[in-house]
């Protein structure tokens, strides 16, 4: 734990861990204030373990969690009345610590602290508040202030990653930028087998420097805002980024806020979750205790990353439980949605045959909107097909949660959103219906296409070859499919390997006889366990197309 004195009532603080806070009391520390919302990380504590730990040890506390980037007035307000409130001495935290002292910042100038007093005191604590004194005296920017890129892309997930290198593999010396803050780089796929007990989940880690294409500028900052009519990116460092053409990959954003309760008991009382990177190892501790009692599985409405993951969930799950000779004595629940197993038909009745092996009750068009934790109970909005709605609750031993989701704040209310707050894009192509010289791709977009990693994988090089093509790089035009694949894994040692492109056409990369994607089956679980990961981290980011080398016309 690290703290930075900026004066003898204020200290700033990185993430803190239940632990510290305990450190903390015993050093004198009356108060804390959060300014990261949950979920931020795969590593974070929830706010709520603070705050009890904070309780325990006599500490005051207040929540004033601020989106990275997007540090609103009224952000400065709340956390300006939090500060006046509590008692002194008092630590802010959120992931660095920048977030914080740029909340003290701006609250103090506002109150007319002087600008070399705020400069000296961030100077002191090591952290450059020049930012903040230009935002509370705003001045124009330098000319020729901005950086400059032939490509910048938005986002270093495996769309970003890969379609840079994609782009230099047929462009050798592209001047590209990718902009992601975040320091370490996730297997997202790999966080199912974690929660099944199969990967441990520093089997799904890398750090971000060691994947950042070679040639390729990494920006480690965040987009704050969108002037596609300027070519511009404001950065949350109040910086502003030029561009030639822009690729936005910054996938999707798990709305944990958006099910009343549900942050609060992430990762105790049996709630749980394998969409992060920390509760993942959390849902096989909970799976493998469990010996009798309810176990309750949800998915949420559409779209979501990786339809099939809450299910897989279930299945895996389901399989421990009958090789342990428990299952006899678990009750297993599925609460859907959606009206159906699975979107694509040809998959259901595989599907169909382990739900009835692992005796699940399918609940559809049940909604989650409540979890109380301590209670164990967790309460959804069932409608009908007249559209009629009412709240019915379960109770549970363990519940496994697939939070609601949506497009990033920044790109829901950027020029570049659709009415539904996605990256419009023209569907085959990737390319914005407004702004030609703006590409899209992965979770972020508004194809109507699974949102998976190996739909990415088929978007990066047709992304990046009509990208170059309208530099007049390549020829012709590379048209998306759809594709999108999604390995359901229905038991320990066997997988659907659902593969399918716009309107649920099948779209397998493998004849029948090699491997039939409608049954399950033991390669299929030896494609995913063991070839898809090096693939991914070898292959996909490295920009070597296997299989998915676009065919332009």
């Amino acid at each position: 734990m690290i703290i930075k004195t900026v004066n003898e009532e204020f200290s700033v603080a990185e993430q803190l861990s239940v632990a510290d806070v305990e450190a903390l009391a015993a050093q004198g520390v009356k108060s804390l204030i959060c300014n990261r919302p949950d979920g931020e990380a795969g590593d974070q504590p929830a706010f709520a373990d603070i705050e009890a730990a904070a309780k325990q040890h006599g500490l005051e506390i207040r929540n004033v969690p601020v989106v990275s980037g997007q540090m609103t007035d009224q952000d400065v307000a709340k956390f300006g009345e939090a500060y006046a409130e509590v008692p002194k001495p008092l630590v802010a935290y959120c992931r660095t610590g920048t977030r914080s002292i740029n909340l003290w910042a701006l609250d103090q100038g506002s109150r007319g602290m002087p600008a070399s007093a705020i400069v000296a005191a961030g100077q002191a604590a090591g952290y450059d508040l020049g930012d903040a004194v230009k935002r509370l005296s705003p001045a124009k920017p330098a000319a020729g202030g901005s950086r400059h890129f032939e490509v910048l892309i938005i986002g270093a997930g495996a769309g970003g990653i890969s379609t840079a290198s994609s782009l230099l593999k047929r462009r050798p010396g592209l001047k590209i930028a990718l902009v992601d803050k975040a320091q370490k780089h996730y297997y997202q796929p790999g966080w199912t087998l974690v929660g099944g007990g199969v990967f441990q989940p520093q089997d799904t880690e890398r750090n971000m420097a060691s994947l950042i294409p070679s040639g390729v500028e990494w920006i480690q900052s965040a987009a704050q805002g969108f002037s596609p009519e300027s070519n511009s990116v404001t950065l949350d460092d109040g910086s502003t980024v030029t561009y030639d053409r822009m690729v936005v990959a910054c996938g999707i954003k798990l709305n944990w806020e958006g099910v009343e309760g549900l942050s609060e008991t992430l990762g105790r009382n049996g709630v749980t979750s394998n969409y992060r990177y920390d509760l993942a190892p959390y849902t096989w501790k909970l799976v493998s205790g469990l010996r009798s009692g309810k176990a309750v599985f949800t998915q949420p409405p559409m779209p979501i990353k990786c339809a099939g993951a809450p299910q897989k969930a279930l299945y895996l799950s389901g399989d421990h439980w009958l090789r342990s000779g428990v299952l006899k004595d678990i009750d297993i629940q599925f609460y859907n949605a959606g009206g159906v197993l699975f979107g694509v038909k040809d998959y259901v009745p595989a599907l169909m045959k382990y739900i009835e092996k692992y005796d699940a009750t399918l609940n559809f068009n049940h909604k989650l909107i409540r979890v109380d934790g301590e209670k164990k109970t967790a309460w959804f909005e069932k409608s009908d097909a007249e559209g009629n709605t009412e709240v019915v609750s379960t109770d549970f031993d363990m519940i496994h949660v697939c939070p609601p989701q949506q497009a990033p704040d920044v790109i829901r209310s950027s020029a570049l959103a659709d009415a539904a707050g996605w990256v419009d894009v023209d569907q085959e192509t990737l390319r914005h219906k407004k702004y030609a010289n703006i590409w899209s791709l992965g979770d972020v977009m508004n194809a109507p296409n699974a949102k998976t990693a190996a739909a990415a994988r088929m978007q990066a090089p047709i992304v990046a070859h009509n990208l170059l093509s309208d530099m007049g790089v390549t020829q012709g035009v590379a048209r998306y499919n759809g594709y999108g694949s999604c390995p359901l894994t229905v038991e320990r040692g066997k997988i659907v390997l659902a593969e399918f492109g716009f309107g649920g056409k099948l779209l397998p990369s493998f004849p029948s006889w090699v491997l039939d994607g409608t049954q399950p089956t033991r390669l299929a679980w030896i494609l995913k366990k063991d070839m898809l990961p090096p693939i991914y981290w070898h292959g996909m980011l490295k920009g070597r197309e296997w299989l998915v080398s676009p065919q332009p016309e």
